[in-house]
């Protein structure tokens, strides 16, 4: 059974480089860890959950594919039924920045043990980065999707053991340091957009009045700031 995966999904299991064992977090319908385990990128793989639901259909997912053998599931709160060492790697998808980072704080004595982590948040993606810088990993890949007019940034991390912590800007952090210096075609669209979008706003603020709208003018002027420093890395 080869399920398609969404170009997000797809994006975010092309960022897997061990070989073991990996343990999708949160996993839903267990999509991830089947393609990583039939495409034989992992030897096999944990899919876990918090809750029973999604267990009961990644499972389903899991029989159909003829994978029993390779993909156990395991009810979780995060990384906490994890045993330090166990899995090489863990996926941490389509949840939100402050739950990301709350699981890895969480995990601590798990996550320090992995090779990568591989993480896609779906909001707060500058304090998840500043975040990572702070508490010892390096972000060593990311990677950007347009999936069904949506845009998701996502990346691998890896825990250091260098006392010297990276120090990103506010637009690297905002955007991806990495996503800016590759130059990457999809948030060079991303942040046209956010251009335009903004400026537009800010011409319709143009003849209001009132103490919110003029707050809202500097967050907007402030944000094209950023959004122009981002650019600029596409003007070379």
């Amino acid at each position: 059974m080869r399920n398609e995966l969404s170009k997000r999904l797809q994006a975010v299991a092309d960022l897997v480089t061990v070989r073991e064992c990996v343990a999708d977090i949160g996993t839903d319908h267990a999509y991830i860890p089947i393609y990583l385990t039939e495409h034989k990128k992992v030897k096999k793989a944990f899919a876990m959950d918090v809750n029973e639901g999604p267990l009961i259909r990644a499972e389903e997912h899991v029989r159909e594919a003829g994978l029993k053998e390779q993909i156990k599931m395991r009810r979780s709160n995060g990384l906490e039924k994890l045993s330090p060492g166990e899995v090489e790697a863990v996926i941490i998808a389509g949840m939100g920045g402050g739950l990301v980072m709350r699981i890895l704080t969480e995990g601590q004595a798990v996550a320090e043990t992995l090779q990568e982590c591989i993480l896609q948040p779906q909001s707060e993606i500058a304090k998840v980065r500043e975040f990572l810088l702070q508490n010892g990993y390096q972000i060593v890949q990311e990677e950007m999707v347009l999936d069904e007019g949506k845009y998701y940034p996502m990346m691998r991390v890896v825990p250091s053991k260098e006392s010297e912590r990276e120090k990103w800007d506010e637009t690297q952090l905002r955007y991806g340091k990495l996503l800016l210096e590759m130059r990457h075609p999809i948030l060079e669209q991303y942040l046209k957009r956010e251009e335009q979008l903004k400026a537009e706003i800010l011409e319709k603020l143009d003849h209001q009045r009132g103490e919110h709208i003029t707050k809202r003018q500097a967050e907007l002027k402030e944000e094209l700031v950023c959004i122009r420093k981002g650019l600029k890395y596409y003007a070379v």
